[in-house]
């Protein structure tokens, strides 16, 4: 942070300037003193602070969205399993034939019609239609794992935006917090002059205005600090309330610009879709297998009377397919159609996705371009010309209103670098975490 001026404040002649303005001559070292301090106390080592890094991996941790898709996989795991196996047999018991009246009424042994039979049946789903049916599962169990990936990757993003708003914040707060120990010195100043005859009480009234419009800005960002620690407990949980570690290296996203559209065909959101499509045609599939349908067979043992002779049954059941063309073929129309309209729509979220990341690309290196020209020149000099003000002001040749105005100029040019720098880095987690880090590269490898 810049310091006050320390030179001599300039004397001018009698005759030119009439008697000089004591000014306190300390002030540019008090200030510089007092810069010093806060610097000190704001750069001091901290204990636990939360890494950037560490957050991330917190945030993994914690997820329950994760923890979901995870059980969800697993559920259609199991679920591709089961569906792969034949149906269970069905077991059948009663009594045929039982008389209700006449001299054999609900006599289970003197008519020869009558008998007790027991019976099992078991349906033969044929094994391309078990293998669809298996198959459709497993593609669930794909979707889940890429609809997991895509939680991930917002899990990533949203965690390192938090931290990030969270960091840049606290830096505004910093330079409020600095620039109003340095104003306060100046209300010092400004009234030691007011009652030695030397300055205005407007002087006075201006000093104290300064810094009450500091302090309602630091309240401000105090509030604002606050929602980002609550945001980022959202994601980290109690280590939210902890100091931050350095920042993350944002001049570089983990993709050659060149290759974006190539390295966004492994985007989250468009692996989901893709395997959405993978589970329609899986529908597809079970269709045209429902086209065939399954036999049953059933075996059943019938005992009469110990008169008559007991008997065995064997039956064989196939469903009749008598209006396919309303029916199947109506089922398997719709499941390709189904098909087309998911393809369509990945498509257009593809170019979607390319569009906005080349966007958010040209506005990260726009953005990195501006914070160069605050770091070579709008900063120093804005801070040149508070020194400048200052210096004037220490040497009776310069007005306090000049120093006040000179001030808030560098105020917000600090505090505007903070805001673009904090929208960059907002950017840069955007684009760093399209892919969850360490997805992309095993997609690669399959």
């Amino acid at each position: 942070m810049f310091t006050g001026s320390s030179r001599p404040a300039h004397r001018g002649t009698p005759s030119t300037r009439g008697p000089r303005r004591r000014r306190p001559h300390a002030l540019a070292s008090a200030i510089a003193a007092t810069l010093s301090l806060g610097v000190t106390a704001f750069g001091a080592p901290a204990q636990a602070q939360l890494a950037f890094e560490q957050a991330l991996h917190l945030a993994q941790d914690r997820s329950r969205q994760l923890a979901a898709q995870d059980a969800a996989v697993s559920a259609a795991r199991d679920m591709a399993v089961a569906a792969g196996q034949l149906p269970d047999p069905t077991l059948t018991a009663g009594i045929n034939n039982l008389p209700i009246n006449g001299p054999d009424q609900f006599s289970v042994g003197r008519d020869f019609m009558t008998m007790r039979s027991i019976g099992v049946t078991q349906e033969f789903t044929r094994a391309a239609k078990r293998e669809a049916r298996a198959a459709r599962f497993d593609r669930e169990a794909e979707a889940a794992e890429a609809r997991r990936a895509l939680a991930l990757s917002n899990l990533q993003r949203d965690t390192a935006m938090a931290w990030l708003d969270r960091y840049y914040q606290e830096r505004m707060r910093e330079v409020l917090v600095i620039q109003r120990d340095e104003a306060k010195l100046l209300i010092e100043a400004a009234d030691a002059a007011y009652r030695g005859d030397r300055g205005s009480q407007t002087d006075v009234f201006a000093a104290r205005s300064s810094v009450a419009q500091i302090e309602d800005r630091i309240a401000q960002t105090e509030g604002q600090v606050a929602s980002a620690k609550t945001q980022l407990a959202r994601w980290v949980g109690d280590a939210a309330t902890g100091p931050l570690a350095d920042p993350p290296e944002t001049d570089t996203v983990r993709f050659n610009p060149a290759d974006l559209e190539t390295r966004l065909e492994h985007h989250p959101q468009i692996a989901v879709m893709v395997k959405q499509e993978k589970m329609a045609e899986a529908d597809a599939d079970l269709a045209r297998a429902n086209e065939r349908p399954d036999w049953s067979v059933q075996l059943m043992y019938s005992q009469r009377g110990s008169a008559y002779s007991n008997l065995v049954s064997l039956n064989v059941s196939v469903p009749v397919p008598w209006d396919r063309a309303r029916r199947q073929d109506r089922e398997l129309a719709a499941k390709l159609a189904l098909i087309e309209q998911m393809r369509a729509e990945r498509e257009d979220a593809s170019r979607a996705h390319v569009a906005e990341a080349l966007a958010m690309l040209q506005q990260w290196q726009s953005n990195r371009d501006r914070l160069s020209r605050y770091d070579a020149s709008l900063v120093p000099l804005a801070a040149e010309r508070k020194q400048a003000a200052l210096a004037a002001y220490n040497g009776a040749s310069g007005t306090l209103s000049a120093v006040l105005d000179a001030r808030r100029n560098e105020i917000d040019t600090r505090i505007d670098r903070l805001l673009l720098a904090m929208q960059t880095a907002r950017l840069w987690a955007q684009l760093n975490y399209l892919i969850p880090v360490g997805h992309d590269l095993a997609t690669d490898r399959q």
